[in-house]
């Protein structure tokens, strides 16, 4: 092809000129602000996120700890929204396995499970209804196990799925 010089080429065109500043990068702070305006993280996901662009990790805890203290970043408030976000559409389980996946300690997380349980049903039925609402409760035990399946997959607890297929009242369906 004319003008193509070897298999680097395209690379080449969009690589910065020898001669050009190259912009300095961001600080740690700065991403981190970037990032928690877009939307809340937890500290373990932020410390993730900056990890790649720190020298050593006791700059990234530095940042994460002022951050902390000037209100920029709470796992409190990070638990809340995604409890606000998800609660309605998923089980005790699944809420708290994302947010164990975040590094929200335990404690909060056994808070949440407990809040989350009182509700569970009822959030379970809006669930299937919203779903299986137009079929209505399983007639065979193929049935049963799609349904108890997505339900499952949606991290409710067993007790409770049993409790919606089988002794879902005539006036709920």
């Amino acid at each position: 092809m004319p003008g193509v010089s070897g298999p680097d080429s395209f690379d080449d065109d969009f690589a910065p000129s020898k001669g050009a500043k190259q912009r300095p990068g961001l600080s740690l702070k700065a991403r981190a602000v970037a990032l928690l305006s877009r939307r809340e993280h937890s500290r373990a996901e932020l410390a993730r996120k900056l990890a790649p662009h720190a020298q050593d990790a006791d700059d990234v805890s530095r940042v994460l700890d002022a951050l902390a203290a000037e209100g920029w970043q709470s796992d409190d408030r990070y638990v809340q929204g995604l409890v606000h976000r998800k609660a309605p559409g998923h089980g005790a389980a699944r809420v708290a396995q994302e947010l164990r996946q975040q590094g929200i300690d335990e404690g909060a997380i056994a808070q949440v499970r407990q809040s989350l349980r009182e509700t569970e049903l009822d959030r379970a039925i809006a669930v299937w209804r919203k779903r299986f609402g137009a079929v209505g409760l399983p007639s065979d035990q193929a049935g049963y196990a799609r349904q108890g399946r997505f339900l499952v997959s949606r991290g409710f607890s067993h007790d409770v799925i049993h409790k919606v297929l089988r002794s879902l009242p005539e006036s709920d369906q």
